[in-house]
């Protein structure tokens, strides 16, 4: 009997102490998992733990980029949009700041701000940044790379020739972080394409943009994106819409509708602008995502809107007609060739001057 009793109070000290036990973590875990589930623009946000973002392969161990997501990043256009916009203070004041190819800082921080926490850029820019070192790579060390290009370009196995020309700019600055977009990710972005618009990116002789592979990158880092500088698809219809530079370093070049207009037209080997941003007007209305100079809302329709909610194929992937075409615009003649002219001859004819073969 003195066995079953003394049996029984160590069930129940044992039951206590479990019990006791619970509660003390409970208690030490409580606030910690308040904190970490409260929102992040509230009073009380704690750091976001770093996250591992696939399709970004770091140059030259093969590493995913690995960062904390960002609560409010500007993604800057380097369209002359920009030019006389005095937002650099703005765009300086977001978290995270996402600019494109070699569009510069220096000489227009009062319009476009002088951070740069991500450049998204275009293996045929690549050469471009390389001629400028310094600038791009040894005074901003703390800026993240990412390129991307076709395979024959990019290959680590091949030795593409702008992936060795990357591993020699790390052999020079070791403490850059660059990464390149994985033949998985390029093919993901090609299926993001062709989802929006029903038309296969290759047999629709469409390149996509930086543009493209900008948003889609600040879609997986940012909460909230404010876009800074992008014109909406349908602002080049509009009667009296302002003529700007395509670059707003390059002032007195190519004027940015003309350049839409010319790869949207293209039979091949064009980027699809205005379809791209018919697109991202769409993504809007699902993300957090803001247009500022010009201001614009998200989801104006263009040659992807359909109705209830659901999208059609765009009527402009190539095709010289359709909706997003602005009606007071002429292609240059140079378009009237037969065939196909190649992207760069394209635009050498339009007035563009990459000095890249």
């Amino acid at each position: 009997m003195k066995t079953l009793i003394r049996f029984f109070l160590a069930l129940v000290c044992v039951a206590a102490v479990s019990v006791l036990y619970v509660l003390l973590c409970s208690l030490a875990c409580l606030r910690p998992c308040c904190r970490a589930a409260r929102r992040w623009d509230g009073p009380a946000y704690a750091a976001p733990a770093v996250l591992s973002f696939q399709g970004y392969s770091r140059v030259p161990d093969g590493q995913p980029l690995q960062r904390a997501p960002c609560r409010r990043c500007a993604v800057v256009s380097s369209s002359g949009q920009m030019l006389g916009s005095r937002l650099g203070q703005a765009i300086d004041g977001q978290e995270c700041v996402l600019r494109m190819n070699h569009a510069p800082t220096a000489g227009y921080e009062e319009d476009v701000g002088t951070r740069s926490t991500v450049r998204v850029v275009s293996h045929t820019s690549v050469p471009l940044l390389l001629r400028n070192q310094p600038y791009f790579f040894q005074q901003s060390q703390e800026t993240v790379y990412v390129i991307w290009g076709p395979p024959k370009k990019m290959s680590r196995e091949k030795g593409g020739s702008t992936y060795r020309a990357l591993l020699k700019v790390m052999e020079t600055y070791p403490r850059l972080q660059i990464y390149t977009l994985t033949e998985e990710k390029m093919a993901y972005c090609d299926d993001v394409f062709q989802n929006e618009t029903g038309k296969n990116r290759v047999k629709s002789g469409s390149f996509l943009s930086t543009g493209w592979f900008t948003m889609i990158l600040a879609m997986e880092l940012c909460e909230r994106i404010r876009v800074f500088g992008m014109v909406s698809d349908s602002y080049c219809r509009e009667k009296n819409h302002t003529s700007v530079p395509y670059h707003y370093f390059e002032k007195g070049r190519l004027d940015e509708c003309r350049m839409y207009l010319v790869h949207e037209r293209a039979p091949r080997a064009g980027h699809r602008f205005i379809t791209e941003k018919a697109i991202f007007s769409r993504w809007a209305k699902r993300r957090d995502i803001v247009f500022t100079h010009p201001s614009w809302a998200g989801g104006s329709g263009g040659c992807v809107g359909g109705s209830g909610g659901t999208p059609t194929p765009c009527q402009r992937v190539g095709d010289g007609a359709g909706p997003t075409e602005p009606p007071q615009l002429q292609a240059p003649s140079c378009l009237g060739h037969k065939g196909t002219l190649p992207h760069h001859q394209m635009d050498v004819c339009c007035g563009i001057q990459h000095s890249v073969t």
